[in-house]
């Protein structure tokens, strides 16, 4: 089993057609189009994927297509989480992992558990699941953060292998990267910052835009594993312009909207999110206009 995770991942969207079902059509070209531009992993079912809005057995049909039609056999990674220790334990039980390389688990959100409570929560998990755990901190969507003394005691354990840093605290990254156990993977979380966690000990990154452009990520992950931090940062700003926009009205409708000019699938979310207001598209039109290595499928 694979549970070595660098250099790009994509946090792939979930398609929807115009009535709101999943578009495998869409998505299996999404596939496609990501290992061609050089995706070296797939996350199945993460935020991007709005996996909120998802049932349980989209989830494991989605889980099963995405396994099915992974021609050039990227590493898997399933996310599964929540704020319910019990529940996300039933989750994992219920789940056909086979195939499958990692799990990817966010931060319990809303609650706003104590250290200690995070603690024991991935601790739990970690004893149940049948595969890797990759930790997924991302504060500004769960109101808590997972702090740099909780990751190491965490990575402590056997079956916690990463964590997916996205709190934007550079600091709180080195930290982690300073004394993580040999083995244990800091993974970018935010898009821009793929470059700057790599320089201090980051194995790659974890990408929403990575759906539209795996290329620009495969030359920024894989130019700063060799030092050729010029390239990397070429490639980096690249995407200066068009990043805040794939946030402005909540991931993942902006990038979905990129994926619909690129041909790839259609915008599509699902409530409560709306698709790309006309001022939005605009702003995503006229940044894709300025990319120098725009490109479709």
């Amino acid at each position: 089993m694979n549970n070595r995770f660098y250099g790009t991942g994509v946090a792939l969207v979930t398609p929807f057609d115009k009535l709101g079902n999943i578009d495998y059509t869409g998505l299996k070209q999404l596939l496609l189009s990501t290992a061609r531009k050089g995706a070296d992993y797939y996350v199945v079912q993460g935020t991007t994927g709005e996996s909120a809005t998802t049932s349980a057995t989209e989830k494991r049909d989605l889980l099963e297509f995405v396994k099915i039609n992974n021609e050039d056999q990227l590493p898997i990674v399933y996310g599964i989480g929540g704020n319910h220790t019990a529940e996300v334990l039933k989750n994992i039980e219920n789940s056909a992992l086979d195939d499958t390389d990692a799990l990817l688990s966010v931060s319990p959100y809303y609650n706003k558990p104590s250290q200690e409570g995070i603690y024991q929560h991935f601790i739990k998990i970690a004893d149940k699941s049948p595969i890797p755990i990759i930790l997924y901190n991302v504060p500004g969507r769960t109101a808590s953060n997972i702090t740099a003394d909780t990751t190491l005691r965490l990575a402590e354990h056997a079956n916690i292998i990463g964590i997916k840093e996205a709190s934007g605290d550079l600091v709180q990254a080195m930290h982690i990267a300073k004394h993580m156990p040999e083995g244990f993977q800091l993974i970018s979380g935010d898009d821009l910052l793929t470059l700057p966690l790599m320089s201090i000990g980051a194995t790659g990154i974890i990408s929403v835009l990575g759906n539209a452009f795996a290329h620009l990520f495969k030359t920024i992950t894989d130019s700063a594993k060799i030092g050729d931090h010029d390239s990397a940062r070429k490639a980096t700003f690249e995407l200066l312009a068009i990043n805040p926009l794939m946030y402005a009205e909540s991931n993942p409708v902006g990038v979905k909207y990129v994926l619909k000019l690129q041909g790839i699938c259609e915008e599509h979310v699902r409530l409560p999110l709306m698709p790309a207001s006309p001022q939005l598209r605009g702003k995503i039109a006229e940044a894709l206009d300025r990319m120098s290595v725009h490109e479709g499928r």
